[in-house]
């Protein structure tokens, strides 16, 4: 049965939403709160799809290195301390949930999740051009420690399932001949892809326009009409519009956003910055990650971004320039041939990741609404899950059981 459905968000999640939804021969509607020409953390990412990706954030040990480099301003990871009770409520969840045990469950769902969202990229790569490129990636180790600890990663992998070989720093070379690199080794998974996440966002936005997809620019929600379990209405600066299914997409603003329903999902944005160097001195085919210093590299096209940095400080969108200098500064310890120079006049760009305290992402309806569900809190997975992730919300709202078991996603399992 064809329903009229309203997405509140026009990120990556919202717009893969409402393309299967669309498919399915459903209405739809999405509201998103920016211009036609945002900027949003779906556009500037490193658009990197990774099955590689399968431990979540909070693991064992990410407390303890979260501590150690929270006092370094350039580091991968800075904690902006803050009388917040938001923030100490999920640092506290986000510390439960850093063991190994949680580890063992989320694994397997993640990686079940990632190569179901692979397949889904190479099915849309048949119709849109978005740049898919299916060559791997390598973690890059500038020391043996890193090596050696990212080769502990690399046997759990393959127990998983996930193709992963651990390199010496001369196989490195000869899987990327065309940039010189000083590194130890590196880990290479490839099942691993890249895309430029622009001409996807931009892709899917063209097949809004022949499939009748409404979408409403600079409406931001500022309320919602429920009665008992119905959401019968959600209120924006344009007016008052009703529906038959609602889908909060609304990335880190999602709670906010939610908060006149009565329903809590516990979440921080984390920051991250990216660099894109139009001309670089080398071109790499694999996107790959800086192990030490969590930074990813991409090209895309004849470009090539560097991104990274986890900066909690809330609803900040501003530019902390010695975060970005903490990247400019990683680039030539691994690629010698790049200087800090290279980056002089390249504008930084960030965006605001939504951040769940275990890692995994929420995704389903609310218990209290039989029409309210969402689909956030991905973090830096977001685009790596934003087609399965659509698939699934499809499922739900045409009626169907999700073909994936959604226990560990509810979004009630904070409530």
């Amino acid at each position: 049965m064809s329903k009229h459905i309203v997405i509140i968000g026009g990120g990556v999640i919202g717009l893969c939403t409402a393309y299967y939804a669309a498919k399915r021969g459903h209405r739809v509607t999405i509201f998103e709160r920016n211009s036609r020409e945002r900027d949003g953390c779906s556009f500037g990412n490193a658009g990197m799809i990774v099955p590689s990706h399968f431990i979540p954030l909070a693991a064992p040990g990410a407390v303890a290195l979260a501590l150690r480099w929270m006092w370094n301003p350039e580091s991968p990871l800075y904690i902006q301390p803050r009388l917040d009770w938001d923030l100490i409520s999920w640092g506290w969840k986000f510390l439960r949930a850093s063991t190994r045990a949680h580890v063992q469950r989320a694994a397997p769902l993640i990686r079940d999740l990632s190569f179901a969202s692979r397949a889904c990229f190479e099915t849309l790569a048949e119709t849109l051009d978005f740049g898919l490129v299916k060559k791997g990636l390598v973690m890059l180790c500038k020391t043996q420690h890193s090596l050696d600890e990212e080769a502990k990663t690399a046997a759990l992998a393959n127990e998983l399932g996930v193709l992963a070989e651990v390199l010496d720093a001369k196989a490195v070379a000869a899987l990327e001949p065309g940039v010189r690199m000083d590194v130890a080794g590196g880990v290479y998974f490839p099942k691993d892809c890249h895309l430029s996440p622009g001409r996807l966002m931009a892709a899917l936005q063209r097949e809004f326009e022949s499939a009748g997809v409404e979408f409403r620019f600079e409406s931001a929600v500022t309320g919602w009409r429920a009665n008992g379990r119905r959401v019968e209405a959600v209120k924006t600066n344009a007016g008052d519009f009703t529906a038959d299914e609602f889908v909060l997409c609304s990335g880190a603003w999602s709670p906010s956003v939610a908060r006149d329903l009565r329903v809590r999902l516990p979440m921080q944005a984390g920051k991250g910055y990216s660099l894109t160097l139009a001309q670089p001195r080398a071109l790499p085919h694999t996107c790959a990650i800086f192990s030490e210093a969590r930074i990813a590299v991409t090209p895309m096209g004849s470009s090539l971004r560097f991104g990274g940095t986890m900066e909690i400080a809330g609803l900040d969108e501003r530019i902390n320039a010695r975060r970005v200098q903490g990247i400019i500064k990683a680039v030539p310890l691994y690629f010698p041939d790049f200087t800090t120079e290279d980056f002089a006049d390249i504008l930084p760009w960030s965006g605001l990741r939504p951040c769940s305290p275990d890692g995994l992402p929420y995704v389903g309806r609310f218990g209290a609404y039989d029409n309210l569900s969402t689909a956030t809190g991905h973090a830096m997975m977001g685009l790596s899950l934003g087609p399965v992730t659509a698939k699934i919300m499809v499922e739900l709202l045409s009626g169907e059981s999700p073909s994936f078991d959604l226990a560990q996603l509810s979004p009630d399992r904070f409530a």
